[in-house]
């Protein structure tokens, strides 16, 4: 005699289905105004994100200017294979690589320590000013941001004057591979500094009082209150940008670097994203850009997958 499970007919899960279509229709009938408000956001996403992924067929296509949109034949994987055996792409993707560790290990954690120091700050005013004086860079235009690098880094700059009163000659940092990379996450802290604390500084508001005054009871200092109730408290919230900036680990800073670096130094500062732009646009080898960035796109999916799932695992807090 064979034990299972037993199985419900089709005809006993339609109602089910009716009553629950019924109760999301109500809840929209209720609130109909705020659902409104996705509307636009919605529209937005179908037209400038999902509609232009129909366009990555031409990674699979030999496409011609002035030709059919997708492509005019099937070529297979033969663009894939032509990034694969191209050293200069490896040498692209190698400075993505480097550029984005550095990124996420110097200028990530940067906010968090800098939130920790603001919320032990007492004076209510000078708080304020050190915020505001922080986060007023991120509202810069990444034109401004580059044209003032490239000014503070030039010859007669303000750096330079710095370097020759210790050293006694300037330096053409710009022209010097080596130090792009030192350049480009400075900028990236100063620019991303305040504006990423606030986060953490509205993390640091939902942490309860009690469980500091318990602390200072039981005789804790305030860097083991730090340590086991502030950092575990805004926990949750590293773990979420951390998924999202490993996800964006390899689409680094395309609009800064391609206005800072020149043939120069492509050594350290070109990178995928610039590549395509100049493989792509100015080339104009649209098949072979496309099936670069498809390929960049599937390693980030890869990436905020396995984030995910490894913070699951160790921390029990993940995205989904």
């Amino acid at each position: 005699m064979e034990v299972g499970i037993e199985k419900k007919p089709m005809q006993e899960l339609k109602p089910y289905k009716k009553k629950r279509f019924a109760k999301m229709a109500a809840i929209i009938r209720k609130d109909w105004q705020l659902y409104s408000l996705l509307i636009l956001p919605i529209i937005y996403l179908v037209i400038f994100k999902y509609g232009p992924m129909l366009g990555n067929v031409i990674a699979f296509r030999r496409f011609v200017p002035g030709g059919n949109i997708y492509g005019e034949s099937w070529v297979g994987f033969h663009y894939f294979r032509m990034f694969i055996n191209d050293p200069t792409f490896w040498k692209v993707f190698t400075n993505t690589l480097v550029l984005g560790s550095l990124t996420l290990i110097i200028a990530f954690p940067i906010p968090i320590i800098f939130a920790l120091l603001l919320n032990e700050v007492k004076a209510r005013k000078f708080k304020r000013f050190v915020q505001t004086a922080s986060y007023l860079p991120h509202f810069l235009s990444i034109v401004i941001v580059a044209g003032m690098v490239l000014q503070l880094t030039a010859v007669n700059g303000s750096i330079n004057a710095i370097v020759e009163f210790f050293t006694g000659e300037r330096l053409n940092f710009m022209q010097q591979a080596e130090w792009f990379r030192t350049i480009y996450i400075t900028s990236e802290i100063w620019q991303g500094m305040g504006w990423g604390a606030i986060l953490y500084l509205a993390a640091l508001t939902t942490i309860d009082e009690s469980l500091y005054e318990a602390a200072k009871i039981d005789g804790a200092n305030r860097w083991k209150q730090t340590l086991h109730i502030t950092i575990p408290g805004i926990l949750p919230t590293i773990v979420v940008l951390l998924i999202l900036n490993i996800g964006s680990f390899l689409s680094v800073g395309f609009e800064k670097i391609l206005l800072l670096y020149n043939p120069l130094i492509y050594d350290t500062s070109d990178v995928i994203s610039t590549y395509l732009y100049r493989v792509g646009l100015e080339s104009s080898n649209f098949s072979y850009a496309t099936a670069i960035g498809l390929f960049e796109s599937i390693i980030g999916l890869v990436l905020v997958l396995s984030a995910n799932k490894i913070s699951r695992k160790l921390t029990e807090r993940s995205l989904w």
